[in-house]
């Protein structure tokens, strides 16, 4: 009997293991409902795209030729060094959760600062990374939510915001690097918004920007010792200003900042400390001024701008104030501008359509560009990914929309399915970078993928971007709406066969064009999105609430909560007959998973096929390779099931 039993007890195990192996299962910090049986076969199919990896730039070592970047090979990103273009990617930290940020020690290099949160919370602490002995010595009080740590030119203190004070209001803390008993706050400040931005080159002085919105900031002085704060940037009234990428001039007497004052575009601007008196750099550039990085020398301020979409490298000689003639670089998105010490080399990152984001440098004095990284994609040839074509569309105001059409290979004849992809902010714009797996459904599926650019998205001038705010929210609605319209006119697109999809604020976009345009879509998939503006500004963590509401509305004034609740998905959640499919993360602070959580409910109760994707394990998105596996294996299933059939 004993014998039969163990025999049984074998030959079920065996079947269990082989009913396991034969489909994809959740890992234990996946709650996964609705989702059917995913067969394992489709990883085979799919795989090559879940493999691709990115580098980012992320600092200079100080006096040897080598950096510190950010890329993968675990489950998530990980600080890595590179010795030499091309060279090994050493990794240095070994963590569950990724780490966001790394920076040298400016005078000698000997450790370095990185910056790491637990389970997507982004409750960011920093960690000091003893580069001799590997130890690893936390700075931060374990706690408090920190962010934007900066060293000073002496390379002995870090400053940097913290909520530690209340939870809520960013304060600036300074801290010595040796001794984490040392960490004093600055100066108080009131709002989430605080960051620091400079340290003044004789270590007396910080640059910290006070963010309000997308449409409006400050930028101001604060004396380390006293905490003495010094607004830099007026107030102009009625009609706001946005101020950023604040540097000190080498001698410290001047600040160069970014600023849409009298322009609808942040334009290149030189601040005199003494007189007060602003001189715009960029006066002919009318588009946005995005990243700047001035050289150790305080010669050559380098910047990128957003010239429709694409990034193009400008360097700046502060001696004339004239451009000098840079080698063009690829067309793409660049970001993480850093010099090298020596003044001469430029470090960043850059991703093109056909290549995912790597780290490059550019000798000004040379010309030499050198890429450092090779980030692979899978094993594909990237030459076969779709290129994007820059589209425009008539809305319903009769404004033109722009957006990124991808088509699929010439293999796929007649009509093409289409996914309408939603980028998030909502102050955010798609740009012509790597697509990464959403290749897949292009190369593979036949699918046509266009990535909206709605009002209320960046790059377009000051005017636009604020046109989706407060009680003009339907608008970006609409434009979408007229977006279908678009599709009916296009002999290529199956105007029958569309997916709304979207993340963040683009999953509360999926969600309002779900709930409005029910009869004209197939399905939809939400990834972290609100459903209802009024519990979302209710439950977003404390820091962010003021920032939000100046963009959507204040949820507090009765005519303003009564409109959004009016709009909101989730109360015309009656509307969605077509598939949904919701992803969240449970420790998101942005957008809490309750959020996705009252959509499953109420749309679940119409009938409607929903599934749902919750990980414990993960905030704003997921990070870890792990769980993005299983969202991209769930959502191709989801798309097979009710897109293409």
């Amino acid at each position: 009997m004993k014998r039969n039993l163990r025999l049984f007890a074998v030959v079920l195990f065996a079947a269990l293991a082989f009913a396991q192996s034969d489909e994809i299962v959740p890992n234990e910090n996946l709650v996964a409902e609705g989702i059917p049986k995913i067969p394992a076969s489709l990883a085979e199919s799919v795989g090559r795209y879940s493999e691709f990896r990115t580098a980012g730039f992320a600092s200079w070592h100080p006096t040897r030729r080598e950096m510190l970047i950010q890329t993968r090979f675990g489950d998530t990103n990980q600080v890595h060094m590179v010795k030499f273009p091309g060279g090994a990617r050493t990794q240095l930290t070994f963590y569950a959760d990724r780490t966001s940020g790394a920076w040298y020690e400016p005078v000698h290099g000997d450790s370095f600062v990185f910056e790491k949160d637990i389970g997507g919370g982004e409750f960011f602490q920093f960690y000091r990374y003893d580069l001799a002995t590997g130890d690893v010595t936390l700075l931060t009080d374990g706690k408090s939510r920190n962010t934007g740590p900066m060293w000073s030119y002496q390379g002995d203190r870090i400053a940097y915001g913290s909520t530690k004070r209340n939870g809520n209001d960013v304060d600036i803390w300074v801290v010595k690097a040796s001794d984490p008993a040392s960490a004093r706050m600055v100066a108080e400040m009131q709002g989430g918004g605080w960051g620091v931005s400079d340290w003044s080159p004789d270590g007396k002085q910080l640059l910290v920007t006070e963010y309000v919105s997308a449409s409006e900031s400050y930028v101001w002085l604060v004396d380390v010792e006293s905490g003495k704060k010094d607004r830099l940037t007026p107030k102009t009234g009625s009609e706001t200003v946005a101020y950023g990428n604040a540097h000190f001039s080498k001698d410290g007497k001047d600040v160069y900042l970014t600023s849409d004052r009298d322009s609808e575009f942040q334009r290149l601007v030189y601040l005199d400390l003494a007189s007060r008196k602003f001189t715009v750099l960029t006066p002919s550039l009318n588009w946005d001024v995005e990243d700047v990085a001035l050289s150790r020398d305080g010669r050559w301020l380098a910047f990128a701008a957003n010239e429709d979409g694409i990034s193009v490298l400008h360097v700046l000689d502060t001696k004339s104030n004239k451009e000098v003639n840079v080698p063009k670089i690829p067309a793409g998105v660049i970001s993480n501008l850093g010099w090298r010490n020596n003044s001469r080399e430029l470090g960043f990152s850059l991703s093109t359509a056909g290549l995912p984001y790597d780290v490059y440098s550019l000798d000004l004095a040379s010309g030499k560009l050198e890429r450092w990284t090779y980030s692979e994609t899978g094993g594909i040839n990237p030459s076969s990914f779709a290129q994007p074509q820059l589209v425009h569309w008539k809305t319903w105001d009769d404004r033109s929309i722009a957006g990124f059409l991808y088509k699929p290979p010439v293999k796929f004849s007649g009509k093409h399915p289409v996914i309408v992809a939603i980028h998030g902010g909502p102050e955010g714009q798609v740009r012509p970078d790597s697509i990464g797996r959403d290749n897949y459904f292009i190369n593979e599926l036949g699918i046509a993928i266009i990535y909206p650019n709605v009002r209320g998205s960046t790059g377009y001038g000051k005017s636009f971007q604020k046109l989706d705010n407060g009680y003009l929210r339907e608008g970006s609605y609409k434009d979408i709406g007229t977006l279908l319209d678009w599709i009916q006119t296009q002999p290529d697109l199956d105007s029958s066969k569309v997916m709304i999809t979207g993340g963040s604020y683009g999953g509360f976009m999926t969600l309002a064009v779900a709930t409005n345009y029910n009869d004209r879509i197939c399905c939809s998939v939400d990834v972290v999105g609100p459903s209802n503006l009024v519990t979302f500004l209710e439950h977003t963590s404390g820091y962010r609430k003021d920032l939000r509401r100046v963009e959507y509305g204040d949820e507090r004034d009765p005519k303003m909560r009564a409109f959004l609740e009016s709009i909101a998905p989730a109360n015309k959640a009656q509307n969605i007959t077509k598939p949904l499919f919701v992803i969240a993360g449970q420790n998101d602070p942005r957008v809490p998973a309750s959020e996705s959580a009252q959509m499953v409910d109420v749309v679940r109760k119409n009938g409607t096929p929903v599934w749902w994707l919750l990980a414990k394990d993960e905030g704003h998105g997921f990070a870890k390779k792990k769980n993005r596996d299983f969202q991209f294996y769930a959502t191709v299933t989801f798309v097979r099931e009710y897109l293409l059939k």
